[in-house]
């Protein structure tokens, strides 16, 4: 990477200058023009206004001779009435797309070429009061259990230290762990069952039972067979057992072994990596790809070589450890940014040029923005395409991390830079993982030039041995699929699959009432639950309905979001997934998780189930 061109502050009457102009220059940026797309279109700066209607609030982005785009934050039920607005006004269509609209002259092309709608429904007040309340009563219940314990009045099944170190730092003091002991061991059974079977789309599990309230457990021999299984990332269906289509990673597993036991700059570079980087870059329409034998470490290892002392990091409150533990890692400067927020993002590189390095003022090395495609906790997807458009106008560089989205979303899976009609030039650093659409493990990154520096500079290519090439094969068999090249379109049917079970599935949680997070082109589903009782309630009913779920809850979430979050598949079935919704729709009323306060079945036209076609 070049150090992006930054202004270099040299003295009080030059801030204030620079001051002056920026603030002139963001003014003018702000100011609301309904016929901006004819006047300013020379400028080629973003204008937005808000529509509000009571304590709703809607964006429309529209970029002078842009695409505009709906994206709904808030309730849909107002959210459904402004879109009709916008559609009697001729801001937008109803599939998203204007006619008429001038083309950007960027790479990015249009910055919106369908409707961008996520749902952020805030909790009504009386849940957020009973959740605060539940946390509190298992509170003052946990310090009065620490307290009989202290005296020998419970028994003790945490660790302890020996009496000759009693007068050590404490080993368990902070809030994490006395949250751990009193509050996530009433439910710990609901996490880490294990499972003896491949996880497709249903699977079998080993049945435990605790005798001690969840401190041990112990198997009773007996399996659960055919559980749906609704918390695997198994999004196109490859983590399946037909013989057949395992045939090839068989015979490369007799061939090589299971590993390499060497490093990519030693011994550990065999036939199939090289293949695999070809496939990978060419998957992406970049240069050149590197592969890693982990996900997160393709994460954590690298960002540490591209970015040192004198870099600044922006980055997404949301995002996942691997990223956060990369930039730590780092050295350099670390910046938060709210999630999904463009002005918060904006007002962070215009302080960052403004305002330099922190003491000394000098411009920073470089800007490096991280973001991920789908986030695996929200359910979102990053608005790739006004990220885009930040980067270029401030001269920054953008790290995606594609780990959900690639394979997930996309015409051909192609992740959120086909998803938005993107080209990949436009990202500097494109990352993902083999982990979810592709049932394999591992990692890439993918770009231009940059991929030879990290050959030599990655600390994964220097401590990390190499991926097994039994992997490899697996994730060649599934990418050929994905691109035709295996002589089918069932890659292609997977995809469509998966997007047409994505959005019947979060069309049936609307319409039944419950409260549920992310874009409508996202497998990753969140159901909100809020209340700390109601977190292992709900997995151990579904359990006895035998479906497999994943609950959610502190330090992953906030501690009053608690929730569900489902994996849709491609592999799923109508009927496994009907089998789902009617086991939620009871479980919904019983537990009174039906928090939402608006009805979605009047407003289909939302939730059509259009297919993604690439524009010429």
């Amino acid at each position: 990477m070049e150090p992006s061109k930054q202004i270099s502050l040299t003295g009080r009457r030059s801030q204030k200058r620079r001051l002056k102009s920026a603030s002139d220059n963001y003014r003018g940026y702000m100011a609301t023009d309904h016929n901006a797309g004819e006047r300013g279109a020379e400028s080629g700066k973003l204008r937005r206004w808000k529509l509000l209607r009571g304590r709703t609030l809607l964006w429309v982005h529209v970029v002078p001779i842009m695409l505009p785009t709906a994206v709904c934050n808030g309730h849909l039920h107002h959210h459904h009435q402004k879109q009709n607005n916008l559609l009697k006004s001729g801001i937008c269509k109803k599939n998203g797309i204007t006619k008429g609209m001038k083309k950007n002259g960027v790479s990015n092309g249009t910055l919106y070429k369908k409707t961008f709608i996520e749902h952020f429904e805030q909790a009504p007040m009386y849940v957020a009061v009973l959740t605060f309340l539940g946390f509190g009563v298992g509170t003052v219940f946990g310090y009065l259990r620490d307290f009989m314990r202290a005296w020998g009045l419970e028994k003790r099944n945490i660790a302890t230290e020996r009496e000759e170190q009693k007068d050590f730092v404490p080993l368990y003091q902070d809030f994490e762990n006395f949250y751990t002991r009193n509050l996530y061991m009433r439910i710990r059974d609901n996490w880490n069952r294990p499972i003896c079977s491949v996880p497709g789309p249903q699977f079998d599990l080993m049945e435990r039972v605790t005798d001690d309230y969840n401190w041990t457990f112990r198997f009773t021999g007996r399996t659960i067979k055919n559980v749906i299984n609704m918390g695997s990332y198994n999004y196109l269906g490859f983590a399946e057992t037909d013989v057949n289509a395992l045939k090839t990673v068989t015979i490369e597993l007799q061939k090589y072994g299971t590993g390499v036991c060497s490093t990519r700059q030693e011994m550990g570079t065999l036939d199939k990596h090289v293949e695999i980087e070809k496939l990978v870059a060419k998957f992406l329409g970049v240069e050149d790809a590197m592969v890693f034998g982990m996900g997160f470490a393709t994460n954590s290892m690298n960002i540490p070589a591209l970015v040192g002392k004198g870099c600044l990091i922006l980055s997404d409150e949301l995002n996942h450890t691997s990223l956060v533990l990369g930039a730590r890692l780092s050295g350099a400067t670390i910046r938060i940014f709210k999630h999904n927020n463009m002005q918060s993002l904006e007002n962070l590189l215009r302080d960052a040029i403004i305002y330099g390095q922190p003491r000394s003022h000098r411009a920073w090395r470089k800007i490096i923005i991280l973001v991920e495609g789908i986030y695996s906790m929200e359910g979102s997807i990053v608005r790739l395409p006004e990220i885009v458009s930040l980067k270029k106008k401030y001269k920054a560089y953008l790290y995606l991390d594609e780990a959900h989205s690639i394979g997930a979303v996309g015409a051909t899976g192609r992740g959120v830079v086909e998803y938005f009609g993107m080209s990949p030039d436009d990202v500097d650093v494109l990352m993902g993982t083999f982990t979810k659409s592709f049932g394999a493990a591992g990692g890439y990154l993918a770009g231009k030039k940059l991929v030879d520096f990290l050959r030599t500079h990655s600390h994964s290519a220097v401590y990390a041995t190499s991926m097994c090439p039994a992997v490899a094969e697996q994730i060649i068999r599934a990418m050929k699929c994905l691109m035709g090249l295996d002589g089918t379109t069932q890659g292609l049917q997977r995809v469509r699959q998966l997007g047409r079970n994505t959005r019947y599935f979060r069309r049936r949680l609307h319409e039944m009432g419950f409260i549920i997070y992310g874009n409508d082109d996202s497998p990753v589903v969140p159901l909100l639950l809020y209340m700390p009782g109601k977190i292992g309630a709900f997995a151990r009913r579904m359990l006895e309905k035998n479906i497999g779920v994943v609950v959610v809850g502190f330090p992953a979430t906030p501690i009053t979001e608690s929730r569900a979050r489902f994996c849709v598949s491609a592999a799923h079935t109508r009927e496994m997934l009907d089998t789902v919704l009617n086991a939620l729709d009871e479980l919904g009323d019983f537990l009174r998780l039906k928090y939402s306060r608006y009805s979605k079945s009047s407003h289909p036209e939302l939730y059509e189930e259009t297919s993604h076609e690439l524009e010429d």
